[in-house]
Formats: structure tokens, C-alpha cells, sequence
């Protein structure tokens, strides 16, 4: 039996760290994850999923506010694993750490490597409009998302697909094939293969502030799209009158007016707003700051002067 220590944090390792402990060729000897975050309006401490996950299964959970400590990596020592899978633990791991499985670590990355090394990659692809996206099953080195290849799969995004469906989709998938992806990497018998460096594109680690939309310098498919990535986090919004006006799901009008970018109309019975190409973002579903969301028609019926500049 393989054991295994197991590094993650968000929902997209959930699937991964199940099918792990309910195969019988692997012992999950401990779970490391994020310290528990204030959520919420009310910032209360919340435990991340996978910590959920890993107290449903009784495995022991770690949490280290950095990985990189000499406090976590003494703890780490004291854990005999014969590999590490890791899967959107949210901290760069250093090589040291890395060396405290035989084995190595099997990363699972939500992109088809080199495209978008690092935090958002499913959020990358669907914002830039890719049609194909995928995972990868990848050896960890100190460097972010740079090491060998070991195998991955392709998924197609759909149209209507946000973060949070993708991701979902994504993680079942990557679920799937992680334990014979494993046995493959613990026995060493599929060739590891070399990124192409020159070809790694990024993604960064998304914060609030990236939410803010600006439809005199984007298209109208370029602000859906970006609604869509954005969808849970950070979500997105405009700012009208010096309020927040929080933007849940969209589409992009038929045909274009001669109105300016900026310009705030209505179009179908729903809200909308004029993007710098000259088509009009329609407001499906929104949310005024402090306020319940609404659908674009109701929201209409009790905001006057929604139309004028």
C-alpha cells in the first residue's frame, strides 16, 4: 500500500483527495491545508473543504500559515509519506518539503501546462475565450507549475461555462484518472516530459479589485466572458453613481448602437451598457451593494433613469 500525504485547500481537491482514500492501493497518512479564513459578512472563521473532507474521512489535518516555515517543515519531517499529491493547495512548496517524500509530489494543475502556470488558470482560460481547456498531472519542482509532465486530459468549456462549473467539471474529471496516474508516477514506469518554457503563459492570483469592469476600454464579449471567469470569486461589478452594482450573469446584445462606451440603456427590457465596440452588455442577473440580487427586469422597474447619461 502507497502512502500518501496530501496537500489542498479549495473544492476542486475534494474529488481528488475521495478517490485517493476510498482506493485500497493507498494510505492517506495526513491532509495539509490552509489555516481557517474569516467568510462572510460576518468573518467568521470558516475550515476550507478540504479540511472538511479530510475530518469526514478522520485523516489528521496540518495547517500552516506558511509551508515554508521551519515550524511546518519539522512537523512534515515527522510524517513518513511515500509520495505527496498535491491539488489547488493555494502556497508555493519548497524544494525541501518536496524531498520529504520519496517519491516526490504529483501536482494536479487545472490547465493543459505551459499555458497558465499559477492561481487562476481555469478563470485564464475561460476569460481569454478559450474553447479547450483541461488538467494536468504534473511532477513538482520549487518553481511555480514548471516541472514534468506526466499525462493530462482536455475538457471543453461551454459556453455558459463559469469557474465554478468548470472547476467542477474539471475536478471530477481529474478525479477519475488520479489513482492510476499515481501508481504510474510512484513506479517511475511512464516517461515524465519536459514543458516547453519558452511557450508558459500566466495567471495571476486574483483579488477583489479585478472584479471591477470597464466598458469604455473591453467588448461586450470580453465583459461577459470576464463575468463568467470571475463567477464565484472575485465576482464582479460596476460602479454607477459611486455605488457597487454587482454583476452575476450577462449576455451580449444583438447588433451595436452609435451610443458612447459607458453609456448606461436599456435593451430587450433589461439593463445595459454600452461597451467600447459599440455592442451592448445586457445585466441578466445583478445585485445593487447591501441589496438582494435581482433579475435585469425587476431591477429596471425600481431604478429610474436608468437610460440617461
Amino acid at each position: 500500500m502507497i502512502s500518501v500525504l496530501f496537500y489542498g485547500t479549495s473544492d476542486f481537491a475534494v474529488p481528488i483527495l475521495e478517490a485517493l482514500v476510498t482506493d485500497p492501493r493507498f494510505h492517506v497518512v495526513g491532509v495539509v491545508t490552509q489555516p481557517d479564513r474569516p467568510s462572510g459578512r460576518h468573518k467568521r472563521l470558516t475550515e476550507s473543504p478540504i479540511k472538511l473532507a479530510a475530518k469526514k474521512f478522520q485523516l489528521p489535518v496540518f495547517q500552516f500559515e506558511y509551508v515554508k516555515s521551519d515550524e511546518a517543515f519539522e512537523q512534515l519531517r515527522s510524517i513518513k509519506a511515500d509520495v505527496a499529491v498535491v491539488a489547488s493547495f493555494g502556497q508555493i512548496i519548497p524544494q525541501r518539503v518536496l524531498d520529504l517524500t520519496p517519491s516526490g509530489a504529483l501536482n494536479v494543475h487545472g490547465s493543459i501546462l505551459p499555458n497558465y502556470r499559477g492561481a487562476s488558470p481555469i478563470a485564464a482560460a475561460i476569460k481569454h475565450g478559450d474553447a479547450i481547456t483541461g488538467f494536468t498531472y504534473m511532477k513538482m519542482d520549487a518553481l511555480m507549475d514548471h516541472g514534468p509532465i506526466l499525462s493530462g486530459e482536455k475538457i471543453v468549456i461551454e459556453p455558459q461555462d463559469t469557474t465554478e462549473s468548470l472547476s467542477k467539471k474539471m475536478a471530477a474529471a481529474s478525479a477519475v484518472g488520479i489513482a492510476d496516474a499515481l501508481i504510474h508516477f510512484v513506479n517511475q514506469d511512464s516517461k515524465l516530459i519536459d514543458q516547453d518554457h519558452a511557450q508558459a503563459t500566466r495567471c495571476k492570483l486574483l483579488s477583489r479589485e479585478d472584479g471591477l469592469l470597464n466598458p469604455t476600454v473591453s467588448t461586450a464579449a470580453e465583459l461577459e466572458r470576464t463575468i463568467r471567469a470571475y463567477d464565484p470569486w472575485p465576482g464582479t461589478y460596476l460602479m454607477i453613481e459611486g455605488q457597487r452594482l454587482k454583476i452575476l450573469t450577462s449576455q451580449v446584445a444583438k447588433g451595436k448602437t452609435s451610443l458612447a462606451p459607458g453609456t448606461r440603456t436599456i435593451s430587450e427590457n433589461l439593463p445595459g451598457i454600452v461597451c467600447s465596440d459599440g455592442q451592448i452588455l445586457l445585466l441578466i442577473n445583478l445585485q445593487v451593494e447591501g441589496k438582494k440580487p435581482l433579475d435585469g427586469a425587476t431591477f429596471l422597474r425600481g431604478k429610474k433613469g436608468w437610460a440617461q447619461t
